[in-house]
């Protein structure tokens, strides 16, 4: 699998959220490492894709899409803040 970073799918995740997310804050719900999305280690080789944390590998997210809707699992974020621009 190739492993990129969150700016991957920073397409993907404008689309859900309605802007940038990319600088958004984030927390490791598996090591509490933080930082920012650009920084989380992507996979798009399944059937949708993995955010995981570049530290533990903990998964953080899963983005997957169903008959034009996006499904999204962002449990894995102890926290996930919304960058000052879409605030």
């Amino acid at each position: 699998m190739t492993r990129y970073d969150g700016n991957a799918i920073a397409g993907t995740l404008e689309a859900i959220f309605g802007g940038d997310m990319t600088t958004a804050g984030c927390t490791c719900g598996g090591c509490g490492r933080s930082g920012v999305v650009a920084e989380v280690a992507v996979y798009l080789d399944g059937p949708g894709l993995v955010a995981r944390c570049p530290s533990c590998d903990h998964v953080l997210l899963v983005v997957t899409q169903r008959r034009g809707m996006y499904c999204v699992d962002r449990a894995g974020f102890a926290q996930l803040s919304t960058p000052s621009a879409l605030a």
